[in-house]
């Protein structure tokens, strides 16, 4: 179990660098993620380091590339991902690859700022076809004039747009026209009656189809207007209102004919428009489809490069300022792929003189460093949860891999549910390589990562639930029950055997709707059930209580051993910190605490279950009363387990007065004793008040918290019943109606009520009342379990590996 069962052994070396190759041997390093580095110059400023200027050029490249995946997407172009991960560019690429970015970002941006222009102004000339259109049917003129009016008309009887009538106006006629926003209509329109004072008429009518807006690209509905005026500053007043609602004002034909020749030279634009702007969409396509296929590797080795500048920063410089020093963490198993490394990065860049490396002696606390697989990870996550495990202590990853599912499945025994469970993380892990999992939205990635345990949470419900013979909420009967009920009937038995048993006979089982079966009776129980709770106990009317009291003690049991077990655990770190007085002073006074009260309590159990039968279980004495009166000392008789067992005895019956007066008076004799022993310490000046109270402390939290953490196991008892009773209410309130139906309707009725019962099961019993379970398993893993030996204060090892960047493109079309 070697890495596992404790941090690996980490060591501190110091990295000698050469100028010419640091850049090489950090990406060798970052390729095989085998150290973790130190900041040398946590004193300088980020913006005063040697390799900011870098940094910012990678930047700088990001930034590119972040327009680059922009434009990509919009176009709706597949991004491609390999499989493997290019290496960091070489130095001499760098410059190459920069000026080709910066090339393509100035031509991307100038053909998009060509096709947008183009875009917007197709989509003015459409605008304005659909205006000459509408507004034709708004006024119509037979004569084509330019008219000057030299009296007012009479307006009684006739009407301002009547052309023959505007000869006796001493003003010019004018038209604006154009379309505005649906939402803006009413708005507009009394704007221009209060600015104009009615000198305006105004024609609305709205298109049948909605238009794209040129400036934002939205869709929307427009209405065409057309206002006619009269004087110049009439005519300043309406463009004016018309610019600050946003209106797209068109110019307006005189004549007929001038409005024939615009329509004509519209739809010539418009047609030339979409030729250029269809030949313009396909070149942006085709550069984009190009730059798609290397922009996975740009992103990754711009990713790569800005890591390994940074950390060049965490190095410090020689004297000669021709060598980096860097200071790592490092496994001691890892070594020699470390040097490994170094040489390959000196190969690469062709320096003369390679970069070397040496181990330099420290009294600081390591970083730890646990290695895991994509099973172990899961499980190592829950611990670090808690809290990243001390250098070299033992870590609980190893035995939670057991622990953590068993005691879910103690609380989540069903067979049917975990069935159900373990189907669907084996469904995940048999399709872990499929790229949608991975990518998958938050909540199922926290499904998918934690597959594994999902898979032994399942299978061990399935385990639990047939200990407890529960399939959704019902027991199965695989191997025949134990209980005999015909052997309770009277004619079982020869005469002389009845009047010593209460049996039964036809007119019992008439008239009483509830019947005991006793099993003193010979040949009424046959054995134990091979597996399990005995499928009897389903139609038991004490079911609950029967079930109660076995789990119940069943709680206690695994909750003293798994305490007990991290008090074990706790001699392995002592003995490997060489602390062997704590095994002696710490260690063994918990266990012998542990097993002296709690460890009596589970051989109290065992003894009843295993001693007394049948015939003698109505004179078995309670545990919990034994157990209280372990520190009550009853003066009175009690029927004890075993034999020897009795009540506290006074020495002196008739004189109990003198008894408590003697013990007084050894206990004023002790005080003096430890006062005079306390001057003699005082003399000698031994100051121990600080260990003492640690000590002291330590002492009434350990005994305070065994009573406390034993009482907190029974959750696994009260989160089994309430999911028993949970599954037992769906099942009563759904399934046993659907089934009660006659024939008749059943069939239809009863589909809809699998259906909405396999809703409820997944959703109520399996997500919510699996998360219950899930997080009262944690707790007693961090709280009850861990505490015993674990102390959780380390740091964690993070190596600089490329593995840790993410390859994939985010959703917001970053590569940050």
């Amino acid at each position: 179990m070697g890495s596992l069962f404790r941090s690996e052994t980490m060591c501190l070396a110091q990295l000698f660098l050469q100028s010419g190759t640091a850049y090489e041997c950090l990406s060798a390093l970052g390729e095989k993620g085998l150290v973790q580095f130190r900041d040398l110059n946590q004193n300088i400023s980020t913006f005063q380091r040697k390799f900011v200027g870098e940094v910012k050029r990678c930047e700088e490249l990001e930034r590119i590339l972040v327009y680059l995946v922009q434009e990509i997407n919009r176009a709706d172009i597949p991004l491609p991902e390999g499989e493997t991960s290019p290496p960091a560019p070489p130095l001499k690429q760098v410059l190459e690859m920069q000026e080709q970015l910066q090339k393509l970002e100035v031509e991307l941006r100038e053909v998009t700022k060509n096709k947008e222009k183009l875009r917007k102004n197709l989509l003015e000339l459409i605008e304005y076809t659909h205006m000459l259109r509408v507004t034709q049917t708004f006024v119509k003129r037979n004569v084509e004039f330019e008219p000057t009016y030299e009296e007012f008309p009479s307006l009684e009887s006739d009407s301002l747009l009547d052309y023959s009538c505007m000869q006796r106006l001493g003003a010019k006629l004018g038209f604006v026209s154009g379309l505005i926003n649906q939402g803006k209509v009413e708005a507009f329109e009394k704007m221009l009656w209060r600015v104009c004072k009615g000198y305006t008429i105004v024609s609305y009518a709205e298109l049948d189809e909605s238009l794209e807006d040129p400036e934002t690209g939205e869709v929307i509905k427009w209405y065409v207007f057309l206002i006619s005026f009269w004087g110049e500053q009439i005519g300043h007043k309406v463009k004016k209102i018309c610019d600050c609602y946003h209106c797209h004002v068109y110019p307006y034909p005189n004549t007929a004919e001038e409005r024939r020749e615009i329509q004509e030279g519209l739809n010539t634009r418009i047609q030339d428009l979409y030729t250029v702007l269809h030949k313009t969409e396909d070149y942006l396509r085709q550069v984009l489809c190009k730059a798609a296929e290397s922009v996975y590797s740009r992103v990754i080795q711009v990713k790569k490069m800005k890591a390994i500048y940074h950390m060049l920063n965490m190095c410090s410089f020689d004297v000669t300022n021709k060598c980096l020093i860097a200071e790592v963490w490092c496994p001691e198993a890892d070594l020699q792929d470390l040097r490994r490394a170094l040489e390959e990065g000196s190969r690469e860049s062709g320096a003369t003189i390679p970069s070397f490396m040496n181990i330099i002696p420290t009294k600081e606390t390591p970083p730890t460093r646990i290695r895991t697989n994509k099973f172990t990870e899961g499980f190592q996550n829950i611990v670090d949860a808690y809290g990243v495990g001390s250098y070299r202590e033992v870590n609980p990853a190893l035995f939670t891999i057991i622990t953590f599912p068993f005691l879910f499945a103690v609380m989540f025994g069903d067979f049917g549910h975990g069935f159900v469970m373990f189907l669907f993380a084996l469904l995940l892990v048999l399709n872990e390589n499929h790229p949608r999992l991975n990518q998958s939205q938050e909540i199922m990635r926290m499904f998918f990562n934690g597959r594994y345990i999902l898979l032994l949470m399942g299978l061990f419900s399935v385990y639990t639930g047939l200990i407890y013979n529960d399939c959704f909420s019902k027991s199965v009967n695989l191997f025949g029950s134990g209980w005999n009920v015909s052997a309770m009937y009277t004619s079982s038995h020869p005469p002389a055997e009845r009047k010593k048993m209460v049996l039964w006979n036809d007119s019992v089982v008439r008239h009483n709707s509830i019947l005991q079966l006793d099993p003193s009776v010979p040949g009424v129980f046959q054995g134990p059930y091979p597996l399990g709770i005995d499928p009897i106990w389903n139609l038991a009317t004490n079911r609950l209580t029967f079930l109660n009291s076995f789990k119940m003690k069943m709680s206690v049991i695994l909750g003293i051993i798994h305490m007990t077990f991290g008090v074990i655990l706790g001699i392995f770190n002592h003995l490997h910190f060489r602390k062997k007085f704590n095994i002696y002073l710490v260690s063994i006074p918990e266990l012998l605490f542990m097993l002296c009260i709690f460890g009596y309590l589970i051989f109290m159990i065992f003894y009843k279950w295993l001693v007394f039968s049948a015939e003698t279980s109505r004179v078995a004495p309670s545990i919990l009363i034994e157990f209280i009166n372990m520190f009550l000392f009853p003066t009175s008789k009690t029927n004890g387990l075993y034999t020897g067992q009795s009540g506290y005895t006074l020495i002196r019956k008739e004189s109990e007065e003198e008894v408590s007066l003697l013990g007084n008076q050894d206990v004023e004799e002790g005080d003096h004793q430890v006062e005079d022993g306390c001057r003699e310490m005082a003399c000698e000046e031994f100051n121990f008040g600080e260990i003492l109270m640690t000590q002291v402390i330590h002492s009434i939290e350990y005994c305070l918290g065994c009573i406390s953490n034993t009482a907190s196991y029974l959750r696994l008892w009260a989160l089994s019943l309430a999911h028993a009773q949970l599954s037992d209410v769906l099942w009563a309130m759904l399934m046993r109606v659907g089934l009660r139906v006659d024939t008749t309707y059943g069939v239809l009725l009863l589909l809809p009520v699998i259906a909405l019962f396999a809703v409820l099961t997944i959703f109520i019993l399996l997500i919510m009342e699996g998360l219950s379970a899930f997080l009262h398993a944690i707790r007693l893993h961090w709280v009850e379990f861990q505490n015993k030996f674990y102390v959780g204060a380390g740091t964690k090892f993070v190596p600089f590996s490329f593995s840790l960047l993410s390859s994939k493109f985010n959703n917001d079309d970053s590569v940050a």
